[in-house]
């Protein structure tokens, strides 16, 4: 949606939120417009550490507050707002040369700001890193107990199961991601729908927790020089029935969903009722 709107390939979105947040505000009103009960904040690269690899993690504060109050002004009053946590961009010891401790203290600085503009819930997701997950996680549940806390990995298929590219498999990622302090579980990104329904049934046969599923809408394609994502708002909506029949709690999308697909997400949710 930023990029369809002039963001440039290699610029960070957080861009955007400085000089243009009334386009972030458009956007979460066109989702909310197709009917999604949450909308989320452009923050999603918004740590410190992140925003260091474009110079910006002297403007964090700024990036999540603006982010947050576009999103609100954006879903008016008809959506909630919740504040997506990315990976820091960091690669944690032993894999990498970043303690455990400045990864948690960015999280914790990110999350400050996120709940002092007044989310009503917070998303790390696309976590491949078992150990960081939990360390965002574990900032949000220790800022503000009682701010839900969703959280998402980002899963491969593999010959022993769906796995993240660090190893993780979807039990141990179920069981870490709940002893952190999860109040719901479960995957974005890197997949299609047809992929996620067997992402969720693994989820579901290790884990009473609610369940969150946010497939792409398919896989990336480059054509004629631009990303183009393959999945029909119908697809979504079909395999999105398969996700409630499972028990999904919550179901969004996310690279190439665009506000087509969610309307068709949210016909399907009312049908399933």
């Amino acid at each position: 949606m930023l990029i369809a709107r002039g963001l440039e390939p290699g610029r960070p979105p957080e861009s955007v939120t400085l000089s243009h947040p009334e386009v972030l505000e458009e956007i979460a009103r066109l989702y909310a417009d197709a009917g999604a009960d949450i909308v989320v904040a452009s923050t999603f690269g918004g740590s410190p550490l992140r925003l260091a690899h474009y110079g910006l993690d002297g403007r964090t504060a700024e990036v999540n507050r603006i982010a947050v109050e576009a999103a609100r002004r954006g879903g008016g009053g008809r959506a909630y707002v919740a504040a997506s946590c990315g990976p820091s961009g960091a690669l944690l010891e032993p894999h990498g040369d970043t303690s455990s401790e400045v990864v948690a203290a960015s999280f914790r600085e990110q999350i400050e700001h996120l709940c002092g503009a007044g989310v009503d819930g917070l998303i790390v997701e696309t976590m491949v890193d078992l150990t960081e997950a939990q360390l965002a996680v574990q900032a949000a549940k220790a800022i503000s107990p009682g701010t839900p806390v969703l959280a998402t990995m980002t899963f491969d298929a593999t010959p022993r199961g769906f796995h993240t590219v660090m190893g993780v498999s979807v039990k141990a990622a179920a069981r870490g991601l709940q002893e952190a302090g999860a109040d719901a579980v479960g995957s974005n990104c890197g997949n299609g729908s047809e992929s996620m329904v067997e992402i969720a049934r693994a989820f579901r046969a290790c884990t009473d927790l609610p369940l969150v599923i946010q497939p792409n809408a398919g896989l990336p394609e480059i054509r004629d020089g631009k990303t183009v994502y393959g999945e029909t708002p119908e697809f979504m909506a079909e395999r999105a029935a398969q996700l409630i029949a499972l028990g999904v709690t919550v179901i969004g999308g996310c690279c190439g969903t665009t506000p087509e697909h969610v309307a068709a997400l949210r016909a399907a949710v009312d049908g399933s009722r």
